[in-house]
């Protein structure tokens, strides 16, 4: 346990009854309907995306979507199929501007059973609103620091903010393990003897609304980390800038001076958290 201000625990408190908002009203709900008749909503449209949208698809035949009154009607088929329709109207919405730092990688929409029923480029999954994945590791010591990251001045999101000390999305092809113990290698260089030591302790649902974007929606897989005293994190993938080693009580200062990115404010948050119980 360490020592903070029952004032800053509060705060830290307050601030985790607000990781999950719902969509703007004026958003239009995607509805997946199952071969079985349960249709459930599983994303959201910003309604700047409408007109074009509405426009490619009367000019387009995409099998197994509809758009309609109420919303975007996307039907089971085979998860390929499913996934070469959205890929069309992603596609179509990227060339237009809407959909800004194309990826080149898929992320996967999993229902709650774990079954994989698309796949679509995560620069998109914002512009649909698609639940998509990811892990963030806090990296400790038990001298009760944190290491965190900065992240690139060149990164297309939250450049320069601070972040946990690996964090990043779960790809098409991964599960969350293996995207925890890939990150850790690629943005802190913790090799795989002591990436295996990461123990799972939560998950934490994010929904926002991006502005001009679309509405993020994601579930963030948390492990903890131990280090030992002497392990200076050092990154290989360009993507994070530098490493500083703080206390608990600077992080929640820095938290609180909105130095974070969101997800990575509340990840880090739940962590302290956890360790003044």
């Amino acid at each position: 346990m360490t020592s903070l201000s029952t004032s800053t625990l509060a705060a830290l408190e307050e601030m985790l009854l607000n990781t999950a908002r719902p969509a703007p009203a004026d958003f239009m709900p995607i509805y997946f309907l199952r071969k079985d008749g349960v249709q459930q909503t599983i994303g959201h449209l910003n309604p700047d995306f409408l007109p074009h949208l509405q426009e490619f698809l009367n000019s387009n035949s995409v099998p197994l979507i509809a758009l309609e009154n109420d919303g975007l009607r996307l039907y089971q088929g085979k998860p390929k199929d499913l996934s070469e329709s959205l890929g069309l109207i992603a596609n179509s919405l990227r060339l237009s501007g809407f959909i800004p730092s194309w990826r080149n990688e898929d992320f996967a929409w999993i229902d709650q059973s774990g079954h994989k029923f698309f796949r679509l480029e995560r620069a998109a999954f914002r512009t649909f609103g698609f639940r998509s994945m990811a892990t963030h590791i806090n990296g400790y010591t038990n001298n009760n620091t944190l290491w965190l990251g900065r992240r690139s001045e060149n990164k297309p999101t939250d450049p320069g903010l601070l972040d946990n000390i690996a964090a990043g999305g779960i790809t098409a092809d991964e599960t969350p393990w293996m995207s925890a113990r890939r990150e850790l290698w690629e943005e802190a260089g913790i090799p795989s003897q002591i990436a295996e030591n990461i123990e799972p302790v939560g998950c934490i649902h994010m929904r926002r609304p991006i502005p001009s974007r679309g509405f993020h929606d994601e579930q963030l897989f948390i492990y903890d980390l131990e280090l030992t005293t002497n392990f200076i994190p050092t990154n290989h993938d360009g993507e994070v800038s530098g490493f500083i080693e703080v206390s608990y009580a600077e992080a929640a200062a820095r938290i609180l001076a909105d130095e974070f990115t969101i997800d990575a404010a509340f990840v880090t948050a739940d962590f302290i958290l956890r360790r003044n119980k």
